[in-house]
């Protein structure tokens, strides 16, 4: 793929973004984010990304989790629905960053165009919380919500899983843990986007976009260190697990991400192992493109056709 073949606005916040070159992801820096307000930081990032928007509701509930309380946030388009599913979603940042108020707008905007419940999880980060912390909050959060509709005022009869870049991969770990010993309620969709599915081994796309697409190499190999995860495990590396009964999948990879074949490759095996799958490839577009709808507009397109793809799966859906 040539890099000609960027879209415009992707090529344009690239540029920006090498202007006004960042700190290196490392100890330090990480210290130096966890000093400054929450608000601060989303408020900075609403440079990037569009704001909150419309909603009927937003709620805050917290739950018992296995390091301590969990902080859970509700996005309902609607004050009040009937029974229906609920979709649990995992934030992004690389195991070690964002938090429900970095990715609110992208949580309000699934809420809105599914015309869904959206709960977003606040799991543990690395490096204070290395793995396995995050895939042991996002599991119990899912069960928790499964059987806790009531804390949110609504009646919920499945689940669906989403989560974006390391919420991605949570995403994949979590609807494999559902499968392996089942919630209260089922999961009928799981939408990981852009996720990591396997880190035991390198992949193309990770060299050929390594440098100067968003998501650089250097930052990779600090999420990795960080997050301290056993690379060969299935909970961190999803692709290795036996993929077979796993739910209906929507998987979602932009063309010039780092991360790009090795969701290539999930949504292969799963099809191989008799899984329904819908993939969808964003092409001349970047990692996190839908945290910056602001900068890339052309994310808002592509967010809308895979919401329309996710709502098609679910009327399907028994």
């Amino acid at each position: 793929m040539s890099h000609d073949d960027l879209r415009p606005d992707a090529r344009a916040y690239l540029d920006a973004m090498a202007a006004q070159p960042r700190p290196p992801m490392n100890d330090a820096t990480i210290a130096m984010m966890r000093q400054v307000p929450p608000e601060m930081i989303e408020n900075m990032l609403l440079m990037f990304e569009q704001p909150l928007g419309e909603l009927g509701e937003m709620r805050d509930v917290t739950m018992p989790g296995p390091g301590g309380e969990i902080a859970l946030r509700l996005f309902d388009p609607r004050e009040q629905r009937r029974p229906g599913p609920v979709v649990v979603f995992y934030h992004g940042g690389g195991f070690v960053a964002g938090s429900i108020g970095t990715h609110a707008p992208l949580a309000a905007e699934l809420a809105r165009q599914l015309d869904l419940p959206v709960i977003s999880v606040e799991y543990r980060l690395a490096p204070e919380d290395r793995w396995p912390a995050a895939p042991d909050d996002a599991e119990a959060a899912a069960r928790w919500i499964a059987e806790n509709g009531a804390a949110f005022g609504r009646e919920f009869t499945g689940l669906v899983i989403c989560g974006d870049s390391a919420g991605g991969t949570l995403t994949l770990v979590t609807t494999l843990a559902l499968r392996n010993k089942p919630a209260a309620l089922p999961v009928v969709l799981q939408v990981p986007i852009y996720p990591v599915s396997d880190r035991s081994k390198p992949y193309p796309s990770a060299e050929a976009f390594g440098l100067g697409f968003g998501l650089n190499t250097p930052d990779i190999a600090y999420f990795d260190e960080a997050y301290g995860s056993d690379k060969n495990d299935w909970r961190a590396s999803p692709l290795l697990a036996d993929l077979a009964r796993l739910p209906p999948t929507l998987l979602v990879t932009a063309g010039f991400d780092p991360l790009r074949d090795e969701g290539r490759a999930f949504a292969a095996k799963a099809i191989e192992a008799g899984v329904q799958v819908t993939y969808r490839e964003y092409r001349g577009t970047i990692h996190g493109c839908f945290t910056f709808r602001k900068a890339l507009p052309s994310a808002q397109e592509d967010l809308t056709v895979m919401l329309g793809l996710a709502r098609e799966m679910l009327a399907q859906a028994p």
